[in-house]
């Protein structure tokens, strides 16, 4: 007959075995990251090149002229999808522990980069596609 407790030692020792194994894989992964180095201006240059993916996308949106009806209510539409969008980088960026700067100044403009691309890039989608008008 199955005892009820050796099947609860059992699942503990495996639970035991695969937290004790992931506490290592994350220790190599440390180490792996510590003998990584970044370049000197690495967030300088990744938001530099998101600001002029932005603003490639914002070239193609405005140069044409934008439908009048409900101009004011659109661009606030989308603004708020491109920050909602834009939580989902910042998000994963914090869960694998990347999102950390050394100042304030490199933490706002990675983040406005980032913010201002996909506000570009959802309002790129709604004009340009003509699914929506």
């Amino acid at each position: 007959m199955w005892n009820f407790f050796d099947g609860l030692g059992d699942i503990l020792n495996g639970l035991d075995l695969l937290l004790n194994s992931s506490s290592s894989l994350r220790m190599n992964c440390n180490k792996k990251a510590e003998k990584k180095k970044k370049t000197k201006y690495f967030t300088e240059k990744v938001s530099a090149s998101f600001i002029v993916a932005a603003v490639v996308l914002l070239f193609f949106v405005f140069k044409d002229p934008l439908p009048e009806e409900n101009y004011l209510q659109t661009l606030i539409i989308i603004s708020l999808i491109g920050i909602a969008i834009s939580g989902v980088p910042f998000f994963l960026l914090y869960v694998l522990e990347l999102y950390y700067f050394k100042s304030l100044f490199k933490l706002l403009l990675f983040s406005g980069s980032v913010i201002l691309f996909f506000i570009s890039l959802v309002s790129f989608i709604y004009f340009k596609s003509g699914l929506f008008l």
